[in-house]
C-alpha cells in the first residue's frame, strides 16, 4: 500500500510540472530552452506546490482509509439482511420465523423458498437447512405427510404467545414455563437429562421443546428446538441408528451451524474443504475405534501433524472436539459453550472448515472439526 501511495505522489508532481518539461524536451533551440526552463523554475513557487500536493495526498489517503474500514472483512461476507416481522403464533405456543408444528411444507416453502441442504438426522427424518449466505438460518423436519415434525433456529427468529424469545434468561424461561423435564421416557426406558446441563426440555402442546442457553452471556435463550412427540418417540434408541447417511448428516449440520453462529456476531461464514473432512474423519474413527478423546492421538500427533501428512498447507489451523452429545445440534451448543472451542468458532481468520464424525460400538458419536487459513 506504501508503496502505491508513493507512486501516485510521484505521479502527481510530475503531473503538475509536466507543461515545463515538455516545453523543454519539444524546445529546438536547446540553449533558450533550458534558460527558459531555469527562468521558470525559479519563478515557482514551490511551497505552494508542497502544500497542494499535501493538502491532495491527505485528502486522497483520508479516503483510502474510509474505503478500506467500509470494504467487507471478505469476499464471503454480504450485506445484512434486515429481520423479517414475527408474529404471535396461531395454533402453537412457539414458533420459529413463523413456521409451526403442523404446517404442511408447501406453505413453508412457498413463503421462504427452497432448502440449501437436506441432510438426515438422529430421528430418522431430515433437516432441511432454509437460509440466505447464512442469515434467517432455520432448520426443518417434515414427516410422511410432508407435515413440519421439527424445527431449530440459533438466530432471533423465535416469536411465542407466551413471552418466550431469543435473548430471555435461564430463569425467566422458568417464570414461564415452568420446571424443566427431568427425563423423558420411551416404553419402559427413561432416558435422564443432567440437572446442570446448559439446556432445559419442556413439554408443550404436544411437542418436546428443548431451549439452549449461552453461558458467556448469562445465560440466555442462544436457539430452540421444537420436536413433535410422535418425531421423539419414535428414535431408535437414546443415540439413533449409525449410518453413513446420518455420519455426513452430522457433519454437514457442524458445518452450518458454525456458519449460521459466525453470521450472529458479523464474522464471515467458512467454506467446506473436502480434503480437511477426511483428516477430521480419521480423527473421530480412531479415537472411537480406540476409546479415547485428545487432540494427540495415540501416536502422539498433534492436528497440525495430521493435516500436514495429508498434504494440508496452512498458515493458521485449529481442532474442536465433541462426543457423546445427542446430535450435531448438542455438539455444537456444547462447543460454544466452551470458551477455547467458541473461539475456534468465531474466528475471523478462519476461511475453510471439515467436519469429521465417527460412532463408537454404542453409537456415540464422536465430532472434530478442523479449521484453517490457506
Amino acid at each position: 500500500m506504501k508503496k502505491f501511495l508513493l507512486l501516485i505522489l510521484i505521479g502527481f508532481v510530475v503531473y503538475i510540472s509536466w507543461p515545463t518539461i515538455n516545453e523543454a524536451i519539444n524546445e529546438k533551440a536547446e540553449g533558450t530552452a533550458i534558460q527558459q526552463f531555469k527562468s521558470d523554475i525559479q519563478d515557482t513557487d514551490f511551497q505552494s506546490i508542497a502544500q497542494t500536493i499535501a493538502t491532495g495526498f491527505n485528502s486522497f489517503i483520508m479516503d483510502v482509509e474510509q474505503l478500506i474500514k467500509d470494504r467487507p472483512a471478505n469476499e464471503t461476507e454480504t450485506e445484512r439482511i434486515e429481520k423479517p416481522e414475527l408474529t404471535t403464533p396461531d395454533e402453537k405456543s412457539i414458533s420459529v420465523y413463523n413456521l409451526e408444528i403442523g404446517d404442511k411444507r408447501s406453505d413453508v416453502e412457498e413463503t421462504i423458498g427452497h432448502p440449501q441442504r437436506s441432510t438426515r438426522n438422529e430421528y430418522g427424518t431430515t433437516w432441511h437447512a432454509y437460509h440466505e449466505n447464512y442469515q434467517r438460518f432455520i432448520m426443518v423436519s417434515y414427516d410422511e405427510n410432508e407435515i413440519v415434525n421439527g424445527l431449530y433456529t440459533n438466530q432471533d427468529l423465535i416469536s411465542s404467545s407466551n413471552g418466550i424469545k431469543y435473548g430471555l434468561t435461564k430463569a425467566e424461561v422458568a417464570n414461564i414455563l415452568g420446571e424443566p423435564l427431568a427425563s423423558i421416557r420411551k416404553g419402559l426406558t427413561y432416558y435422564q437429562f443432567a440437572s446442570d446441563s446448559d439446556y432445559d426440555v419442556f413439554e408443550l402442546d404436544g411437542s418436546y421443546v428443548t431451549v439452549f442457553y449461552d453461558v458467556h452471556k448469562n445465560n440466555t435463550i442462544t436457539s430452540i428446538q421444537i420436536l413433535a412427540e410422535e418425531m421423539e418417540q419414535n428414535k431408535a434408541g437414546f443415540y439413533g441408528e449409525p449410518t453413513q447417511e446420518l455420519k455426513e448428516g452430522f457433519e454437514f449440520q457442524l458445518f452450518d451451524l458454525a456458519n449460521a453462529e459466525r453470521v450472529n456476531h458479523q464474522i464471515p461464514v467458512m467454506t467446506w474443504d473436502d480434503p480437511v473432512r477426511e483428516t477430521a474423519r480419521e480423527h473421530s474413527a480412531d479415537m472411537a475405534a480406540y476409546n479415547y478423546f485428545s487432540h494427540d492421538n495415540l501416536e502422539g500427533q498433534s492436528p497440525f501433524d495430521r493435516m500436514k501428512s495429508d498434504d494440508i498447507r496452512f498458515r493458521t489451523a485449529g481442532e474442536n472436539l465433541a462426543y457423546g452429545q445427542f446430535s450435531s445440534i448438542f455438539a455444537h451448543e456444547g462447543l460454544m459453550n466452551s470458551e477455547g472451542h467458541r473461539k475456534n468458532i468465531l474466528k475471523k481468520d478462519y476461511q475453510l472448515l471439515g467436519v469429521g464424525v465417527a460412532f463408537n460400538d454404542t453409537n456415540q458419536p464422536y465430532f472434530t472439526q478442523n479449521f484453517y487459513t490457506k
